[in-house]
């Protein structure tokens, strides 16, 4: 693949972060087919601005992936961002092993055992490592076990966006996943063959997938640190993985031939671009100033003490600290959510360069903190999607390092 493009297939592409990271990382990435769906939805805003952005052509679907999946086309390298769901599995008598929820990874499941694809990179929030709260790791346990059945070995990391320098301080795990037929798995399974221990260490800390790219300190935290085998040897079926399976997973992850090594690895952070950075300069729209009262906002945000009432009747007080209002220009944003913009505790809100009055981010502002190019999402859609659609975003920056990152073990 070094001397020809690597073929992409992006799954649940949004405004396309995927494919503008790795199209900014190298003109050797060629997405050749994309699908973006928004369920329940008459107007299909997301896919109608990634088309006005790449192009409009018979290869970007805009339909539900349980039948857009046979569509797909042979590719080299596979990757999306996805729900977090319950992904428990059981037996339906002959027709062996079906996931009962957690849906969307079960597509992909699909797709990867008819393509089997060289490269596979996923993003998802980070509690998917510690979910189902009743069952820790269960759930990406099982995704774990679906790749090793299939032929990956598997690397992940959560990345903090803003401590390798971007504008939001957005965790996500990213899952790297490099098939059987690779020179890259090849390589980790020599290694891995001798029984030397150091490597899947060495690979987290140092000269892995990720750690080439979001270095860290090389520290261990021997209290955080797990070596789990997922392999028949310990698990029969997927059934089993989803009945028995409880173990911690940590902020990065090495599996190959069945055997995890998980470890919380600290980041060499670097100076993040802040706040101040991202705002406008110039003026803006009134429509962004809070105006009137802020006793709302006050609230929302103050510390406080909410009586509530357990399902068996006991009462409690739900918690919440006091947030910083406004928010410090000097540090990188917080997480972004899909409500941002709306009268609510996570809704960023800002002292304007101009007037010095306290108002909201704008949507060209909120790109900004998701790196993509100022009114990427001004494609007709109504400025609520617009702020709908960069809370579900990813951070292309993140992406475009591991876009390099591919190109070197291609």
């Amino acid at each position: 693949m070094n001397e020809n493009k690597v073929k992409v297939v992006e799954l649940f592409a949004g405004v396309g972060g995927f494919r503008l990271g790795l199209e900014r990382s190298s003109c050797h990435f060629d997405t050749i087919w994309a699908n973006q769906w928004e369920p329940g939805k008459k107007a299909q805003y997301a896919f109608d601005c990634y088309e006005s952005r790449f192009g409009n052509s018979k290869n970007h679907i805009n339909e539900d992936i349980a039948i857009a999946k046979d569509m797909i086309p042979t590719h080299n390298l596979l990757v999306g961002g996805f729900p977090c769901q319950d992904y428990s599995v059981a037996r339906t008598g002959a027709q062996g092993i079906d996931g009962k929820k957690g849906v969307l990874w079960w597509h992909i499941n699909d797709v990867l055992a008819t393509h089997r694809p060289d490269f596979v990179v996923l993003e998802n929030v980070d509690r998917l490592l510690k979910s189902p709260a009743s069952q820790r790791g269960r759930d990406f346990a099982v995704m774990l076990r679906c790749f090793n059945d299939l032929g990956y070995a598997v690397e992940w990391r959560v990345i903090n966006a803003a401590e390798y320098g971007y504008a939001q301080r957005r965790r996500r795990v990213y899952l790297a996943a490099f098939h059987n037929t690779t020179d890259f798995y090849k390589e980790l399974a020599f290694l891995a063959s001798g029984n030397n221990d150091s490597f899947m260490y060495d690979k987290l800390y140092s000269n892995g997938f990720f750690s080439s790219i979001f270095s860290t300190n090389g520290e261990e935290n021997p209290r955080k640190s797990s070596d789990i085998y997922i392999d028949n040897s310990s698990f029969i079926d997927l059934v089993e993985v989803s009945n028995r399976f409880s173990a911690a997973f940590y902020n990065s992850g090495i599996m190959i031939n069945g055997r995890i090594v998980s470890k919380e690895v600290t980041p060499i952070s670097m100076k993040p671009t802040t706040l101040r950075d991202i705002r406008h300069s110039e003026e803006v729209d009134e429509k962004y100033f809070l105006n009137g009262s802020l006793e709302k906002w006050n609230y929302l945000k103050g510390a406080k003490k909410i009586p509530r009432i357990k399902p068996n009747g006991e009462p409690y007080f739900f918690s919440e600290g006091a947030m910083c209002f406004p928010d410090d220009l000097d540090k990188p944003g917080r997480t972004m959510l899909t409500s941002e913009s709306s009268v609510n505790r996570s809704t960023h809100v800002i002292e304007d360069a101009v007037t010095g009055r306290l108002r909201l981010l704008t949507p060209i502002e909120c790109e900004r903190l998701n790196g993509f190019d100022d009114d990427w999402t001004n494609t007709g859609m109504p400025e609520k999607f617009r702020y709908f659609t960069m809370g579900n975003a990813l951070v292309v920056p993140v992406v475009e390092s591991i876009g390099k990152r591919l190109l070197e073990v291609c």
